[in-house]
């Protein structure tokens, strides 16, 4: 059987929006994936500082595509980072404090939160059940970085018209009360690419999981990509699979389906 690298979403794919948890048929599929001789990546869209929900697989995790691509890593080598440029991060920045709407500022090494509303508190640590915010720097300290992604809240109709001024920017959607800003080079798609290639693996045996907007360019990119259950119709129509829903063992279940693993719910 021919060895795979599986990269996963988190929110809407490893874990329930429902429980905060990664559900135990998908750390049963991925315990025995990894003991077949997979190789077991996450693909998110959140920064290191908010990466706080994989205690139960992080023995298993063999490397990361995070802040939507911005940056992929094995360990303490970085394969990829690519920066929003600088006048279109400030831009962003200015354009929230004038019209007043949350915005986290996700820097190489620190993230920055205005929250003048409200809805990042509410969205993130309520309702996402996110850690770590509490944690988060000053916003000239951040800015004094590269940075990596700019995560907005405001509705989708704005959306399309900010990003007409930030033309080397991209935004990918999985939520719909804000959207995640990156440099256009920076996707997940391009993440997992290279990745492979500093791997050595063969594209075509990469394979993909996730639910959002954000997971379109991996879903396309990877040899086999898989939609949730749960996930927007306009992924699965771009996915190779659908599989059930995070609640109803869907990673299991893709995992069998490809007979990466034997194993029963």
């Amino acid at each position: 059987m021919e060895k795979y690298a599986l990269f996963f979403d988190i929110d809407g794919t490893l874990v329930s929006f429902k429980t905060h948890q990664i559900p135990h048929s998908a750390i049963m599929a991925l315990t025995q994936a990894k003991a077949n001789g997979h190789k077991i990546f996450i693909a998110t869209g959140r920064p290191p500082l908010i990466i706080t929900n994989l205690g139960a697989i992080e023995h298993l995790i063999d490397g990361y595509v995070i802040i939507n691509g911005a940056m992929c890593f094995i360990n303490d080598t970085i394969v990829r980072c690519e920066a929003i440029a600088p006048e279109a991060a400030q831009l962003v920045v200015n354009d929230a404090q004038e019209k007043n709407y949350g915005i986290i500022v996700v820097g190489e090494t620190d993230v920055a939160v205005l929250d003048p509303q409200g809805e990042v508190d509410r969205i993130f640590r309520q309702e996402l059940a996110v850690e770590n915010l509490n944690r988060a720097k000053p916003l000239d300290v951040v800015l004094g970085q590269r940075i990596l992604q700019l995560t907005p809240f405001f509705a989708e109709d704005y959306e399309h018209k900010l990003m007409k001024r930030i033309p080397g920017c991209t935004s990918g959607r999985w939520h719909p009360a804000f959207t995640d800003i990156t440099a256009k080079e920076a996707d997940k798609g391009k993440g997992i690419l290279a990745m492979a290639a500093h791997l050595g693996i063969d594209p075509q045996y990469t394979m993909a999981f996730g639910d959002g907007g954000n997971d379109t360019s991996m879903i396309r990119s990877a040899g086999v990509g898989v939609a949730m259950g749960n996930a927007l119709d306009t992924l699965k129509q771009e996915a190779d699979y659908t599989t059930t829903s995070v609640d109803e063992d869907g990673i299991l279940n893709a995992l069998r389906h490809f007979r990466l693993i034997d194993i029963d719910p």
